[in-house]
């Protein structure tokens, strides 16, 4: 009596996959000139593989010759095991797809003060189209000084910033999204406010004191630029305000911040055509270490948010 050497397979190869991926053409096509038009190869190559397969696996598959094809017990065996891990190798590979798409973890978001209500910032629509592709990803934000936020952002704190720009980091990616008027103020109480509608030059200004942010910004910048006088420092928008009110001082702020103070009655604009300025906000990431997926991700949608 005749016995069968043993197979012993080890590690599958991807030869040995190519070899099944044929047994399973040649089985589903039910022969070999069948198969030789899905697989496209030669009926020879294809017998080969066939040939090639039994010897791997010390089996008989299929017979083959004047009565037909047809597969044996064995073979029958064989071609449910590879139907399983075929099976299997795509549920595998499905599921590390999704392990590649799925994201998670927290995300650090730095935002400058009072973007909410700029109609021109579509912050908010882009962490709705976020959530929609990522909804595992936990999102954090702080609302931070710009300087705060670009230390933040090179130090890995935050994953991404959004500010007004002002200069430029060589640590830094910068991509533009949306921008701000700023506009000088003054309180209805305040001198100025009787020139309201005066062409005003900002060499006419530099008996006023100003109220201004205390960190490098655009707000500085332009203070600086146009010799005004600092008479005040905040750390916040809503600081600069709180001076302009005061009728002691007049300030920059963004106009739909400060739109809420004119209809009250509390603020008017000083020279509007000629004393102000537009911001361009930017969405920042650090150059290297090379961003997270999530924060990447979250940077395209707001880069698709805004243009």
């Amino acid at each position: 009596m005749k016995i069968r050497n043993k197979a012993l397979l080890g590690q599958l190869s991807d030869s040995d996959l190519r070899l099944l991926q044929v047994y399973k053409a040649v089985v589903d096509c039910g022969g070999f000139s069948a198969a030789e038009l899905e697989l496209n190869i030669g009926i020879s190559t294809v017998s080969r593989h066939i040939k090639d397969l039994e010897t791997r696996l010390g089996l008989v598959l299929c017979q083959r010759g004047r009565a037909g094809f047809a597969i044996t017990s064995d073979g029958q065996s064989v071609y449910t095991e590879t139907i399983r891990l075929f099976k299997a190798l795509d549920e595998f590979r499905a599921s590390m797809n999704n392990i590649h798409l799925r994201l998670g973890g927290q995300l650090n978001i730095a935002v400058f003060e009072k973007t909410t209500s700029n109609p021109k910032a579509r912050i908010a629509q882009a962490i709705s189209q976020f959530v929609r592709l990522a909804p595992a990803v936990c999102l954090n934000m702080h609302v931070r000084p710009i300087n705060e936020i670009e230390r933040g952002v090179i130090d890995g704190s935050y994953d991404l910033g959004i500010i007004p720009e002002h200069r430029a980091s060589a640590c830094l990616n910068y991509n533009a999204l949306f921008t701000e008027r700023m506009q000088l103020y003054c309180s209805t109480e305040h001198a100025l406010s009787r020139d309201q509608n005066k062409e005003i030059a900002w060499s006419d200004l530099c008996e006023y004191p100003l109220a201004g942010l205390a960190y490098h910004s655009p707000n500085m910048q332009m203070s600086l630029e146009a010799g005004l006088s600092r008479g005040a420092h905040a750390y916040d928008q809503e600081g600069v305000a709180t001076f302009i009110l005061s009728g002691e001082f007049i300030g920059f702020l963004p106009t739909h911040y400060a739109q809420c103070f004119v209809d009250r009655q509390l603020m008017v604009t000083i020279s509007p055509s000629t004393l102000q300025y537009e911001a361009e906000f930017f969405a920042i990431a650090r150059r290297a270490p090379t961003a997270c997926r999530a924060s990447s991700l979250f940077n395209q949608c707001l880069i698709m948010a805004h243009h």
